[in-house]
């Protein structure tokens, strides 16, 4: 099991770097006043986040091949796992755009910092500042969500386990898989919890 969990550390540690500018640039999009921008962003939104997970897999494994598209089984899973990721992350920075008060744009703006200025060192710092335990959470579920590749023969930490299952007749594999996953997201987990208080004391007056 030690390769597929290398394999899913590695999927998800390429993936949510992608995945992190694409979800903020298009959070940004849902938070533009130009009608278009939004649609265009929430039809993206909508498209990625209605079907399940599995279902977009299977879409985009099978379904490109069909149509004369091939493309090597990591880099396939590292794009469809930031897609994936990316919609939610959307929601995510967009909820942490709108918690900063319209003051701040404001008096930035009055101090003589154009748009990208205040994108760039007022909006960005706070918002990821608001969101930190949610993007954590999100990095963890993302992890989990490798295991869903092992259905297209992705050698990740449940398809390595498989064949080992079938072999020896035990589901000790099984198990040994099961804690690959809770040592990265154990710790991650606390971590999420001490940012939350640690965020929400420092909101405190």
């Amino acid at each position: 099991c030690c390769d597929g969990g290398l394999m899913s550390v590695s999927l998800v540690l390429v993936a949510f770097p992608l995945a992190i500018p694409f979800g903020f640039a298009l959070s940004l999009r849902r938070s533009s006043k130009a009608r278009l921008l939004r649609c265009r962003a929430g039809i993206y939104g909508n498209i990625v986040r209605g079907p399940p997970a599995f279902l977009r897999i299977y879409i985009a494994f099978f379904g490109l091949p069909l149509a004369g598209v091939k493309v090597d089984d990591y880099v396939l899973g590292v794009i469809v796992m930031a897609m994936n990721s990316s919609a939610y992350l959307c929601e995510i920075f967009r909820a942490g755009i709108q918690s900063i008060p319209k003051g701040q744009n404001e008096a930035a703006r009055s101090l003589g910092m154009n748009a990208f200025q205040t994108l760039l060192y007022v909006m960005i710092p706070q918002t990821f500042r608001n969101v930190l335990p949610t993007l954590t959470s999100e990095f963890i579920l993302l992890y989990k969500d490798t295991s869903l590749l092992a259905a297209v023969g992705v050698v990740e930490i449940v398809m390595n386990a498989r064949p080992l299952v079938a072999t020896t007749g035990s589901h000790t594999p099984y198990v040994v898989a099961a804690l690959f996953y809770l040592v990265i997201t154990l710790p991650l987990a606390r971590l999420v919890s001490g940012l939350a208080a640690r965020i929400t004391g420092a909101a405190e007056p």
